[in-house]
């Protein structure tokens, strides 16, 4: 374990009560993860009555703060963060409707110093589509939207919505059959009690395994990233020879939605007490960390096992591995280089994105390496990445990283 940093020390002695079950681990830049107050949206249907306009965030996912009437052919859409500070990741999600078919325009208005990041994507029926880019419109930072709307309400966000039940079903779905190496259970609530799920995989005994951990959705926005996790655990678990060997000599923590209350509340980046999960690997201050912490470490314990990679699915401006730099002595000092070399030559015109840097703030790599002396990679995916395309990515990453750690 890399030693603590001095200028951490009097952070962690003060955090650490309420922690005393769980070895904490001292980062060069602590980060102040107590809790603070949020905004929470109100519910409900805005009505633009005389134009026969209506919107409306009542849906799991949804962002979206107020409506003003600009003119009769145009409506403002109020977006705002759940608090302050936070990154420049403006979200909303919202279902539009008329009484007659007519076009209509929608202006997004963010408190200032925020502007427009995502673009939007549509839902009427079953299938997600970007909207086209005939009908987006800029104006230096202020963009405007034309829906066609109907009877039938469209569906519009920031990317495709997947909230907490979205995630069940698909997992659900994606064990059927294989309960008997894919062990699933609930190992705690969030804030607002809901279901902490993790897969937890592997085949015969699972005493002294090596450990890898997955985990996706700590920032509620970073849909991209959740689809590579898919396909990645979707290949992990395709009953092939490789998985088949692969899972007989190593174990999988699968967690698919690490904050599920952010994810449902629509919030652009923390949890229900306003925090991002992903500056809390130090001292666990908010309960889904502190809450994943544990198992993982329960685990560990149970089965003299330990924890030699973790992957840390999330989205960003463009397709990235971060990576720390400190290498040598850890459980796995040649992966990196072996499997990204190893990407570049099963991915059709793929390269590496490579930014590598230790960890000074805690965040869940940093955890993996100074906590574990574990290889710890944030798996970044670009917002506008294609699906097919993070197909094809997610299921090859899953498959070299099966190789690499067979030799194979």
């Amino acid at each position: 374990m890399k030693p603590f940093y001095s200028s951490s020390l009097l952070f962690i002695f003060l955090t650490i009560v309420g922690c005393k079950s769980l070895d904490t681990v001292a980062f060069k830049t602590p980060v102040d993860t107590t809790d603070k107050p949020i905004s929470i949206q109100i519910k409900q249907t805005y009505a633009l009555s005389d134009l026969g306009v209506y919107v409306s965030n009542d849906f799991d996912g949804a962002r979206l703060n107020g409506l003003k009437k600009a003119n009769d052919s145009t409506a403002m859409l109020l977006i705002n963060p759940e608090n302050e500070p936070i990154n420049n990741s403006a979200y909303y999600a919202f279902k539009a409707w008329s009484n007659t078919p007519k076009p209509f325009y929608f202006r997004f208005e963010y408190p200032k110093g925020y502007k427009h990041r995502y673009i939007p994507k549509l839902k009427r029926d079953k299938a997600w589509h970007v909207l086209d880019s005939t009908n987006v419109f800029r104006n230096d930072s202020i963009v405007t939207v034309k829906l066609n709307l109907t009877k039938s309400p469209v569906m519009v966000a920031a990317q495709e919505i997947n909230a907490s039940t979205d995630v069940k079903t698909w997992y659900t779905n994606l064990i059927k059959g294989k309960e008997s190496y894919v062990h699933f259970s609930h190992y705690g609530k969030s804030k607002l009690g809901r279901d902490l799920p993790v897969l937890d995989i592997y085949k015969g005994d699972k005493k002294g395994k090596d450990i890898i951990v997955l985990f996706t959705r700590q920032h509620p926005p970073e849909v991209t990233g959740y689809f590579a996790f898919q396909e990645f655990l979707k290949t992990i678990l395709n009953d092939s020879e490789l998985s088949d060997t692969f899972l007989n000599q190593y174990r999988v923590l699968a967690f698919p939605i690490l904050n599920p209350d952010g994810v449902d509340l629509g919030n652009w980046r923390h949890n229900a007490n306003g925090i991002d999960t992903n500056r809390d690997w130090s001292v666990y201050n908010q309960p889904e960390v502190k809450q994943t912490v544990k198992f993982i470490t329960k685990t560990m314990k149970r089965n003299n096992a330990k924890l030699i990679l973790g992957l840390d699915f999330h989205s960003t401006y463009e397709d990235v591995f971060y990576t720390n730099k400190i290498r040598e002595g850890t459980t796995l000092p040649n992966f990196i280089e072996t499997w990204f070399t190893a990407l570049e030559a099963n991915i059709e015109g793929y390269k590496v994105n490579e930014a590598a840097g230790n960890s000074t703030k805690p965040v869940s790599k940093g955890w993996f390496l100074y906590g574990h002396n574990a290889t710890g990679i944030t798996y970044e995916i670009g917002d506008a990445t294609p699906k097919d395309r993070i197909q094809v990515i997610g299921k090859v990453t899953a498959e070299q990283m099966m190789r690499v750690l067979l030799n194979k």
